[in-house]
């Protein structure tokens, strides 16, 4: 039987990368959105500006460079009722550079294996971002971005490099005398046109994405148990479910270990596992 259903528009959560050069608004811009929860990563937030904004906006701020510490904040705001509606990473750059440096000094860099240990644990937060019920707005150094013969393209961001495809809005923001403006560089959002310009500005971001989905009320989910997480290693290895089949099931529920899945996703797994229990043949 097929099952596929008939698509429906789904009011989205704001999910957005902004990358550009020191002092073109990113951090400004970003912290203007509801509620923010701001992840300071290299303590640019203690200037007075800042601080204002967010006192103005009803925002915390958590400063760390640590990507474990970073990881437990974000489930927290993900699985604990909190009235913060933004979640603000600025920048995600210094969180994946000491990253790196502690994958370097686990595995060694030879063939570039840091990166890829690296890689595993970004895909890990990068899964809890996407199934955080709040908006999202991770912001970037910028860097050059190399052509043929080493010519120079333009900027791009300097941060892992999938980053990109995980969001569906990815903005450089550019200063041109005393203005500020963004370029779309990825959407998968109507109302940002790729390649689109704009003059860039918290109001201009949140007239075109839509003031009353920015504004939503955040609602928690729920983790998988410990007892789920038991459970369903017994029924794994009763059933010799191979570790093919499990990373499915990990990639449809955007986790990246049995522990984060939600809670309901988990129990359907196990509830899957147990009717095949019943069958007679299994039995």
């Amino acid at each position: 039987m097929l099952k596929g259903k008939k698509p429906s528009a789904v009011e989205k959560r704001l999910k957005a990368l902004f990358y550009g050069k020191a002092g073109v608004g990113k951090t400004t811009c970003a912290i203007q959105f509801p509620s923010p929860y701001l992840i300071d990563t290299e303590r640019g937030a203690e200037n007075t500006q800042y601080a204002e904004i967010l006192e103005k906006q009803n925002g915390a701020i958590f400063q760390t460079t640590d990507f474990d510490e970073l990881v437990t904040e974000v489930k927290a705001l993900l699985t604990e009722k909190h009235e913060f509606k933004t979640l603000v990473i600025d920048p995600l750059t210094t969180i994946y550079d000491s990253l790196l440096d502690k994958s370097a000094n686990k595995v060694g860099t030879e063939f570039g294996r840091h990166y890829g240990e690296a890689n595993k644990q970004m895909k890990r937060l990068l899964n809890l971002l996407l199934r955080l019920d709040m908006n999202v707005i991770i912001t970037s150094h910028a860097k050059n971005e190399y052509g043929t013969n080493l010519s120079v393209l333009g900027q791009t961001f300097d941060c892992y490099k999938k980053l990109d495809y995980l969001f569906d809005l990815v903005i450089e923001i550019d200063k041109r005398g005393l203005d500020r403006v963004g370029v779309v560089k990825k959407s998968r959002i109507k109302t940002f046109a790729e390649l689109e310009e704009f003059p860039f500005s918290f109001d201009v971001m949140a007239s075109k994405y839509g003031k009353d989905i920015i504004n939503k009320a955040v609602a928690p989910q729920e983790l998988a148990s410990k007892e789920q997480v038991s459970e369903l290693i017994h029924l794994v290895d009763i059933f010799k479910i191979s570790d093919e089949v499990v990373s499915k099931w990990l990639d449809k529920a955007q986790a990246t270990e049995l522990a984060e899945m939600p809670k309901e996703a988990i129990q359907k797994c196990i509830e899957h596992l147990n009717e095949k229990m019943k069958k007679p043949e299994i039995a």
